[in-house]
């Protein structure tokens, strides 16, 4: 089993928007993200919680692994 890194919000908008995703719209701290069928709430936090990063991870339609690739 991986283990999931400490990141930054910024950092993983920046990998979704390598992998063809598009800001849709910000509010605050939180950037909207499209493609396709899937949208995606990031919260533009210093370190996301595990949790909240799995639940981003789950709504991108990726795996730990393809984040990890990225890293």
């Amino acid at each position: 089993m991986t283990r999931l890194p400490v990141i930054a919000g910024k950092r993983i908008v920046g990998i979704l928007l390598s992998r063809g995703f598009v800001v849709v719209r910000q509010k605050g701290s939180h950037v909207s993200l499209r493609k396709g069928q899937y949208c995606v709430v990031v919260p533009l936090h210093r370190e996301l919680a595990k949790g909240t990063l799995l639940s981003v991870l789950r709504q991108a339609g990726l795996t730990k692994d393809d984040l990890l690739r990225d890293d």
